[in-house]
């Protein structure tokens, strides 16, 4: 016990986690400041959150944000469960390594590139940068992520359970929203929290594909960042920072309920049995 929790390893975790999450536990303290100041404590207060609440740029922003990261979460999701289903599914077809590595290409492709490439596709087109296009931008890069998270769960499905479906008259189709959704919907949910997450980070690629009106927070807090950080700043940064935390939590306690449901059934299943 002590070889496990030597002094060495508790003075390591303690100043992992205080590099990881003291920035982000004085960036909350702090939006609760009533100094201009954000280095000065001056006394609790709320008064940035109400300030927050009138700055109509920054709503605006907000609001195109969560509008693009919830439209490109769910496309993007719907798309990558197709990708993974076909290369799960599919093992051999024409042009499937050719397909594999432009699915899994924003992976490893730095944001810049993948921001000037979409920003020359779009002037090819002659698409006006705009709402739509920082939407394409982001189902782009996300739709590969989904992909490996619900990948990684028919990995492991259990293809038996569909072949007793069909044995038994179900549909592909049906035995695919009966028997195999089901059991994927997890890491689908996972895909789309992660998907969604990602849209709302991003800077970079929305900076390359945006236009006049498409303005998403990210980008409104760094150019307001540049001139000098605000409690206001902070007072978002917080917000989000609960969105996050609460997505997190309330896909941990779904995942957690449904893994319970699951072993109650196995069990009354093998009492029947």
């Amino acid at each position: 016990m002590t070889g496990t929790w030597s002094r060495f390893n508790i003075v390591s975790i303690v100043l992992g986690f205080a590099f990881l999450y003291l920035p982000i536990v004085l960036l909350v303290v702090y939006s609760f400041n009533e100094s201009k100041l954000v280095t000065v404590w001056a006394g609790f207060s709320t008064r940035w959150y109400g300030e927050l609440m009138r700055n109509q740029g920054i709503l605006d922003a907000a609001w195109v944000t969560a509008r693009v990261a919830f439209i490109s979460a769910s496309v993007a999701t719907v798309l990558g469960t197709l990708a993974a289903l076909a290369l799960t599914r599919y093992t051999r077809f024409r042009g499937r390594v050719l397909f594999t590595g432009m699915v899994f290409a924003p992976l490893v492709m730095p944001e810049v590139i993948t921001g000037l490439s979409l920003l020359l596709l779009f002037v090819a087109v002659g698409l006006d940068r705009g709402f739509l296009t920082v939407t394409l931008a982001h189902i782009t890069f996300s739709m590969c992520f989904v992909a490996v998270v619900v990948q990684s769960r028919l990995l492991t499905f259990d293809r038996s359970l569909e072949e007793a479906a069909m044995d038994l008259g179900a549909t592909p189709v049906k035995t695919f929203f009966q028997v195999t959704l089901p059991v994927i919907l997890p890491a689908i949910i996972s895909g789309w929290m992660l998907a969604f997450t990602l849209s709302l980070d991003d800077l970079v690629v929305a900076s390359f594909t945006s236009g006049p009106g498409a303005t998403t927070l990210p980008m409104k807090i760094y150019s307001q960042v540049r001139l000098g950080v605000t409690p206001e700043i902070n007072a978002v940064c917080t917000i989000l920072i609960g969105i996050v935390a609460v997505g997190v939590i309330a896909a941990s306690i779904i995942n957690k309920r449904r893994e319970v449901q699951r072993l109650r059934d196995e069990q009354a299943a093998l009492q029947e049995g």
